[in-house]
């Protein structure tokens, strides 16, 4: 009775081994129910050259083109597909690696799945390009956006008159105004271009345009401070180990620099808008040494109160504050009051 039971195990450890062989490839992933290994004539120690080779052979025999009969090139078709697809999953390292761990592992059914499309759905450009495009578009964007600021700025400098007088006053003493205009209509408005061109000029480049409506500079631009990055990064750390070096540790004063950089520091304001601030408000600034914590504390709640009592008295935010007291936007009336 021994023999027939161990032809039964036999029996059933061949068919389950033709039914996880089976499973181990599955319909509609990489070559469906045919091994892509077998399909281009490899196997799985085979070279890309290989691959490559068998690939071109076997694509040169099947191309559709090649057979002339209806049938002949119906069935040429479906193997020049099947070549073209196997080919394509074992040239690319990692998808011939998921390929051959689907092989290896074939009870991950749900695994193959997933590993297979994420390389089918995932993007097909490489990632570098992708961010250099980006970056190369934030920064056409950002250089763009600040030379519109600065040429609004310089439109509303030309329109206001106290600038123009100013610019025809520099005009007149350089000797550039042309007083030989002609009569006709024609002559009047060339004058009239011409004489707006050089206010403009004058004021581009006597004007100091500071803050967010400055010229932008090709520095400012996201791939310049990219590049810059290391150069600024050596930079902050020497002037910080400077700053802890000679004020903390030596104990010496606040130069002017240091000063104004613990200001800006207290006011929060960047680089630009800094630049922006009169020299008369940084005199103020350096008068009541707001460098020191405590005098910027004092002068800021100063500067609070004093902001509320010109807005108590102006009669437009009273009507705003008896507006609000009223409900604001959200409420209800009965008809006009």
């Amino acid at each position: 009775m021994a023999a027939p039971v161990n032809r039964r195990w036999i029996f059933l450890i061949i068919c389950a081994s033709c039914f996880f062989t089976a499973h181990a490839f599955i319909e509609g992933l990489y070559c469906g129910v045919e091994n892509c290994y077998d399909v281009l004539g490899v196997t799985r120690d085979s070279e890309r050259s290989e691959i490559s080779k068998s690939y071109r052979q076997l694509a040169k025999k099947w191309h559709p083109d090649r057979h002339k009969k209806q049938e002949d090139k119906e069935k040429a078709s479906e193997m020049f597909q099947k070549i073209a697809t196997a080919y394509e999953i074992l040239k690319d390292d990692e998808q011939r690696s998921d390929y051959d761990y689907m092989l290896d592992n074939p009870d991950e059914y749900y695994a193959h799945y997933y590993y297979y499309y994420r390389r089918q759905m995932a993007p097909k450009v490489d990632v570098r390009i992708v961010i250099a495009v980006a970056i190369t578009v934030i920064s056409v964007i950002q250089y763009l956006g600040g030379l519109s600021n600065y040429n609004s700025a310089l439109n509303y400098l030309c329109k206001d008159q106290k600038y123009r007088m100013r610019a025809m006053d520099i005009a007149r003493t350089e000797g550039l105004l042309n007083n030989n205009k002609k009569k006709n209509r024609k002559g009047k408005e060339e004058a009239k271009e011409e004489e707006e061109a050089m206010i403009r000029k004058i004021i581009e480049e006597n004007m100091d345009i500071r803050g967010g409506y400055r010229k932008p500079k090709v520095t400012d631009v996201l791939w310049v401070q990219l590049v810059l990055l290391p150069y600024w990064l050596y930079k902050y750390v020497v002037w910080w180990l400077r700053w802890v070096y000679k004020f903390n540790i030596k104990g010496e004063e606040y130069g002017v620099e240091e000063k104004f950089h613990i200001i800006r520091k207290f006011l929060g304001l960047g680089q630009a808008q800094w630049e922006s601030v009169t020299e008369e408000d940084k005199a103020e600034y350096m008068d009541h040494e707001l460098w020191i914590k405590e005098n910027f504390t004092v002068w800021k709640e100063e500067k609070e109160e004093e902001m509320k009592r010109k807005l108590a008295e102006n009669n437009r935010y009273k009507m705003y504050r008896r507006y609000m007291k009223k409900g604001g936007a959200g409420q209800m009336t009965f008809g006009p009051e």
